[in-house]
Protein backbone atom coordinates (compact mmCIF):
# COMPACT_ATOMS: atom_id res chain seq x y z
CA UNK A 1 0.00 0.00 0.00
CA UNK A 2 1.36 3.40 -1.02
CA UNK A 3 1.29 6.09 1.69
CA UNK A 4 1.90 9.76 0.91
CA UNK A 5 2.67 12.75 3.11
CA UNK A 6 3.27 16.48 2.65
CA UNK A 7 5.55 18.82 4.56
CA UNK A 8 4.99 22.57 4.52
CA UNK A 9 8.00 24.41 5.89
CA UNK A 10 9.85 27.66 5.51
CA UNK A 11 13.17 27.77 3.71
CA UNK A 12 15.85 27.12 6.33
CA UNK A 13 13.70 25.04 8.71
CA UNK A 14 14.84 21.70 7.30
CA UNK A 15 11.63 20.37 5.72
CA UNK A 16 13.53 18.79 2.84
CA UNK A 17 15.97 17.12 5.24
CA UNK A 18 13.07 15.88 7.38
CA UNK A 19 11.50 14.17 4.36
CA UNK A 20 14.85 12.53 3.56
CA UNK A 21 15.33 11.36 7.14
CA UNK A 22 11.86 9.79 7.12
CA UNK A 23 12.48 8.12 3.75
CA UNK A 24 15.74 6.69 5.09
CA UNK A 25 13.99 5.52 8.28
CA UNK A 26 11.35 3.70 6.20
CA UNK A 27 14.14 2.09 4.14
CA UNK A 28 15.87 0.99 7.37
CA UNK A 29 12.66 -0.91 8.13
CA UNK A 30 12.74 -2.62 4.72
CA UNK A 31 10.22 -0.47 2.87
CA UNK A 32 10.53 1.58 -0.29
CA UNK A 33 10.48 5.36 0.05
CA UNK A 34 10.80 8.61 -1.87
CA UNK A 35 11.55 12.07 -0.52
CA UNK A 36 10.93 14.89 -2.98
CA UNK A 37 11.25 18.64 -2.54
CA UNK A 38 9.24 21.04 -4.66
CA UNK A 39 11.41 24.04 -5.36
CA UNK A 40 10.68 27.30 -7.07
CA UNK A 41 12.42 30.57 -6.35
CA UNK A 42 12.63 29.78 -2.64
CA UNK A 43 14.72 31.73 -0.24
CA UNK A 44 15.17 31.60 3.52
CA UNK A 45 11.71 32.06 5.01
CA UNK A 46 9.72 31.24 1.86
CA UNK A 47 7.26 28.35 2.00
CA UNK A 48 8.73 25.07 0.74
CA UNK A 49 6.74 21.91 0.01
CA UNK A 50 8.35 18.52 0.47
CA UNK A 51 6.78 15.16 -0.13
CA UNK A 52 7.26 11.67 1.24
CA UNK A 53 6.06 8.36 -0.17
CA UNK A 54 6.40 5.05 1.66
CA UNK A 55 5.40 1.65 0.30
CA UNK A 56 5.88 -2.07 0.79
CA UNK A 57 6.53 -2.33 -2.98
CA UNK A 58 8.69 -0.36 -5.43
CA UNK A 59 7.28 3.10 -6.06
CA UNK A 60 6.56 3.99 -9.67
CA UNK A 61 5.20 7.52 -9.22
CA UNK A 62 7.46 10.52 -9.63
CA UNK A 63 4.92 13.36 -9.46
CA UNK A 64 4.13 15.63 -6.53
CA UNK A 65 1.87 14.25 -3.82
CA UNK A 66 -1.69 15.42 -4.45
CA UNK A 67 -3.66 13.42 -1.87
CA UNK A 68 -1.55 13.11 1.29
CA UNK A 69 -2.77 11.09 4.24
CA UNK A 70 -0.98 13.45 6.61
CA UNK A 71 0.43 16.98 6.48
CA UNK A 72 3.17 18.42 8.69
CA UNK A 73 3.34 22.18 9.06
CA UNK A 74 6.70 23.38 10.37
CA UNK A 75 5.54 26.92 11.26
CA UNK A 76 2.19 27.97 12.69
CA UNK A 77 2.30 31.09 10.50
CA UNK A 78 2.05 28.88 7.40
CA UNK A 79 -1.55 27.99 8.23
CA UNK A 80 -2.31 31.70 8.44
CA UNK A 81 -1.08 32.40 4.89
CA UNK A 82 -1.68 29.11 3.09
CA UNK A 83 -5.03 27.41 2.52
CA UNK A 84 -4.06 23.96 3.78
CA UNK A 85 -7.60 22.76 2.98
CA UNK A 86 -6.88 23.18 -0.73
CA UNK A 87 -3.72 21.10 -0.44
CA UNK A 88 -5.23 18.41 1.79
CA UNK A 89 -8.91 18.72 2.67
CA UNK A 90 -10.24 17.40 5.99
CA UNK A 91 -10.27 14.77 7.36
CA UNK A 92 -6.54 14.56 6.49
CA UNK A 93 -4.78 15.03 9.86
CA UNK A 94 -2.27 17.79 10.41
CA UNK A 95 0.83 17.88 12.60
CA UNK A 96 1.68 21.44 13.63
CA UNK A 97 4.83 22.91 15.15
CA UNK A 98 3.15 24.83 17.96
CA UNK A 99 3.31 25.27 21.73
CA UNK A 100 -0.38 24.48 21.92
CA UNK A 101 -3.04 22.88 19.80
CA UNK A 102 -5.35 24.77 17.49
CA UNK A 103 -8.80 24.00 16.18
CA UNK A 104 -9.02 23.90 12.41
CA UNK A 105 -12.64 23.01 11.72
CA UNK A 106 -13.21 19.28 11.31
CA UNK A 107 -9.52 18.47 10.92
CA UNK A 108 -7.66 16.44 13.53
CA UNK A 109 -4.66 18.48 14.64
CA UNK A 110 -1.63 17.09 16.45
CA UNK A 111 1.07 19.40 17.75
CA UNK A 112 4.60 19.46 19.10
CA UNK A 113 6.72 22.41 20.20
CA UNK A 114 9.57 21.68 17.80
CA UNK A 115 10.76 25.29 17.97
CA UNK A 116 11.02 25.10 21.76
CA UNK A 117 12.92 21.81 21.48
CA UNK A 118 15.37 23.28 18.94
CA UNK A 119 15.95 26.36 21.10
CA UNK A 120 16.46 24.26 24.23
CA UNK A 121 19.09 22.13 22.48
CA UNK A 122 20.81 24.97 20.63
CA UNK A 123 19.81 23.73 17.18
CA UNK A 124 20.15 27.07 15.38
CA UNK A 125 21.57 28.26 12.08
CA UNK A 126 21.90 32.01 11.54
CA UNK A 127 19.58 32.49 14.51
CA UNK A 128 16.83 30.28 13.04
CA UNK A 129 15.71 27.22 15.03
CA UNK A 130 16.15 24.00 13.07
CA UNK A 131 13.01 22.00 13.71
CA UNK A 132 13.56 19.26 11.14
CA UNK A 133 14.58 16.38 13.38
CA UNK A 134 11.96 17.12 16.02
CA UNK A 135 9.28 17.33 13.33
CA UNK A 136 10.55 14.20 11.57
CA UNK A 137 10.27 12.20 14.80
CA UNK A 138 6.84 13.67 15.55
CA UNK A 139 5.70 12.79 12.00
CA UNK A 140 7.04 9.26 12.33
CA UNK A 141 5.01 8.76 15.50
CA UNK A 142 1.86 10.66 14.54
CA UNK A 143 1.49 9.15 11.07
CA UNK A 144 3.04 5.75 11.96
CA UNK A 145 5.78 6.12 9.36
CA UNK A 146 8.67 4.53 11.27
CA UNK A 147 9.89 3.72 14.76
CA UNK A 148 11.92 6.17 16.81
CA UNK A 149 14.91 3.83 16.60
CA UNK A 150 14.73 3.83 12.79
CA UNK A 151 14.46 7.64 12.70
CA UNK A 152 17.48 7.94 14.99
CA UNK A 153 19.45 5.45 12.90
CA UNK A 154 18.57 7.39 9.73
CA UNK A 155 19.78 10.64 11.30
CA UNK A 156 23.26 9.12 11.45
CA UNK A 157 23.35 9.42 7.64
CA UNK A 158 22.85 13.19 7.85
CA UNK A 159 24.64 14.37 11.02
CA UNK A 160 27.85 13.65 12.94
CA UNK A 161 29.34 14.32 16.35
CA UNK A 162 27.73 16.87 18.65
CA UNK A 163 25.24 17.86 15.94
CA UNK A 164 24.04 14.26 15.75
CA UNK A 165 23.79 14.07 19.55
CA UNK A 166 21.65 17.23 19.71
CA UNK A 167 19.41 16.00 16.89
CA UNK A 168 18.97 12.59 18.52
CA UNK A 169 17.89 14.38 21.70
CA UNK A 170 15.46 16.55 19.67
CA UNK A 171 13.93 13.45 18.11
CA UNK A 172 13.47 11.78 21.50
CA UNK A 173 11.90 14.90 23.06
CA UNK A 174 9.52 15.37 20.14
CA UNK A 175 8.53 11.69 20.12
CA UNK A 176 7.59 11.96 23.79
CA UNK A 177 5.88 15.35 23.62
CA UNK A 178 3.70 15.18 20.50
CA UNK A 179 0.09 15.79 21.56
CA UNK A 180 -3.37 15.25 20.17
CA UNK A 181 -2.99 11.50 19.82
Amino acid sequence: MLREFMILSRGGQGGVTASRILATAAAVEGRWAQAMPEFGAERRGAIVRSYLRVSEEPIRRRSAVREPEGVAVFSRRIIEITDVNKLAPPPVPLLLNSEKGVVLGERRVFYVDATGIALKLGLLVAGWPLVNTAMAAAMAKTFNIASLESVKKAMGDYFRGKTLEANLAAAELAWESVRGL
